[in-house]
């Protein structure tokens, strides 16, 4: 019998600084990885204030890991070693591959209104993958499916498959789904997804209940104050939700309807070491990528 998905873990993103000094909001990162194996990182970076993402992110080095950027509205201007360079818009994607390794920079730049609002997702890859050469997969936003799998739902398909819709990001080694699922008030959908991956889902807009419904109160919250107890489980904005394992995965949108990512991929289940941007299986293997980049080798031809 097919399952529902059980919520396992409820958390906010907590404000942070990266880069030449850009405030944003990290879901998770840098931590123990096991529960979101085989995702690494996930950072908000909405801010209607130009200061708080001008500075960008200056030229840094990148080994072993993908990174996914998501852009909702401005744009990231991209360069790297390999000699690539453009600008990412609203609703366009760039999934890198860093692989054996990338030096490369971002700089994000405001709307009219000053507005950046965008995601960063960090993927690992197995050990047998990190040395692959670094590739792209640009995807603008006119090829990303938009669907209506049911009433008052709407889902854009990043990677994986919804509706019989498949995502324009494909041959990645984790078997990704990376969907921005928008209900209107009022709306429920279920999605099946593949069992044994893992799920997150990250609010951005509104509210929205997930799980059995009947396990509305029944999962750990940590920190507290963000969702209100007489509705239940209604989480919103800069909610971050891990789920356990199932075959669907249920919403239930609020008064507001919800806007939230639904992020998926396939656990890697090895060692991770990790410093900053370079992710590797061992210590040896972290000393090696550092020292190259002293000696001026990190870059494979």
């Amino acid at each position: 019998m097919a399952t529902s998905r059980a919520i396992q873990r409820v958390t906010r993103s907590k404000p942070t600084i990266e880069g030449a000094g850009v405030h944003l909001r990290r879901a998770f990162g840098f931590g123990d990885t096991t529960l979101f194996d085989p995702f690494l990182l996930l950072d908000d970076f909405r801010s209607d204030e130009p200061a708080d993402y001008v500075k960008g992110f200056p030229w840094h080095p990148h080994r072993g890991i993908e990174t996914i950027t998501y852009v909702l509205t401005g744009s990231v201007a991209h360069g790297d070693s390999m000699g690539n360079e453009g600008v990412i818009g609203p609703g366009d994607v760039q999934w890198m591959t860093a692989g054996s390794g990338i030096i490369h920079q971002e700089m994000p730049d405001g709307d009219r209104a000053g507005r950046m609002y965008g995601f960063q997702l960090w993927a690992n890859l197995p050990s047998r993958w990190k040395m692959m050469p670094p590739r792209y997969q640009e995807v603008l936003a006119e090829t990303v499916p938009e669907v209506q799998p049911a009433a008052g739902t709407r889902a854009r398909v990043i990677a994986g498959t919804v509706a019989g819709a498949t995502g324009p990001v494909r041959d990645i080694v984790i078997d990704p789904g990376y969907l921005d699922i928008t209900l209107v008030p009022g709306a429920s959908y279920a999605l099946p997804t593949p069992r044994g991956h893992t799920l997150l889902a990250y609010v951005f807009e509104g509210s929205a209940e997930f799980g059995p419904a009947q396990d509305a109160y029944a999962y750990p919250v940590q920190g507290a104050g963000y969702f209100d107890t007489e509705r239940g489980a209604a989480l919103g904005n800069h909610s971050l939700i891990v789920f356990g394992d199932g075959d669907f995965v249920e919403a239930r949108a609020g008064e507001a309807g919800v806007r939230f990512l639904l992020i998926s991929g396939k656990p890697i289940g090895e060692p991770v070491a990790w410093y900053g941007p370079v992710v590797m299986n061992t210590e040896a293997e972290l000393r090696t990528a550092f020292q190259e980049l002293r000696a001026g080798t990190f870059i494979k031809k």
